[in-house]
């Protein structure tokens, strides 16, 4: 999520165009053990960078709630100054490891343009929903709750649906554009705007798959109904890839005329 990634790109090293010679061969065997080095790296950075997340999100719903008295209002806010607040800390952690994805449509948006290879992005997607899985399970037994119970908090209906493809695609355009004009401010821009899209949609501003997905098997203040889950994700990728369409027109450089 904060800095563009160019690791991993076919060519890099032979082991990705598939050697050939011998000579590709021999390179292929030196370099392999670093790639999965770094790749358990990122695997593992993605994995606890997303299991935090989940855990703050999680957890502080359901200390809001406990200590709101009833008040959803107090409950919301304690809960969006707590997810962003982590979230800027977990990308300022995680950048220069793994880039601090921690969201399917981030890395599926920066494999498409061309940021992360596809091979990559499919380990980082798996570690990002492990991840989720265990922050959550981890926020639930931090509360004395069972570690997996499934929602049935309701979020249906055409207004979540728009309040997820634009937050989803609020999201990706404020990480495009945060990497092109301020790559060092990503992290907060990034933390600014979940912060305030929890508050101006009527979905609390999911805008990631596994997050989504995680948060089905906590029945607390965060969860959403497993029902709900599909319409949710199918939101936030249409959302995603839209903002990723518009703003590679909108930031494309143009050539110099010579």
């Amino acid at each position: 999520m904060l800095k563009k990634q160019v690791q991993g790109k076919r060519g890099a090293c032979p082991f990705f165009a598939f050697a050939r010679t011998e000579a590709d061969k021999m390179s292929a065997l030196y370099c392999l053990p670093n790639f999965i080095m770094n790749l358990t790296r990122k695997l593992a950075a993605e994995f606890i960078g997303t299991a935090f997340l989940l855990a703050v999100v999680v957890g502080s719903g359901i200390m809001g709630e406990n200590l709101a008295g009833g008040n959803v209002a107090l409950a919301l806010l304690a809960n969006t100054m707590a997810t962003g607040a982590g979230l800027a800390c977990l990308i300022l952690s995680f950048g220069d490891i793994s880039g601090a994805h921690f969201n399917p449509v981030v890395t599926l948006t920066e494999a498409f343009r061309g940021n992360l290879s596809w091979r990559e992005s499919a380990f980082y997607i798996s570690g990002q929903i492990a991840g989720a899985f265990f922050g959550v399970g981890l926020a639930n037994l931090m509360f004395d709750l069972p570690v997996y119970f499934a929602s049935t908090k309701i979020r249906v209906g055409s207004s979540q649906f728009l309040s997820e493809f634009v937050a989803t695609f609020g999201l990706i355009m404020v990480i495009q554009t945060g990497i092109k004009f301020r790559p060092h401010l990503v992290f907060l821009m990034v933390a600014a705007y979940i912060t305030a899209a929890y508050w101006f949609t009527a979905s609390t501003s999911f805008a990631n798959p596994a997050v989504t997905l995680a948060r089905s098997v906590s029945d607390t203040f965060a969860g959403i109904s497993p029902n709900n889950v599909p319409m949710f994700v199918v939101a936030q990728i249409l959302g995603a890839f839209a903002a990723t369409f518009v703003f590679g027109w909108l930031l494309k450089e143009e050539k110099e005329n010579v």
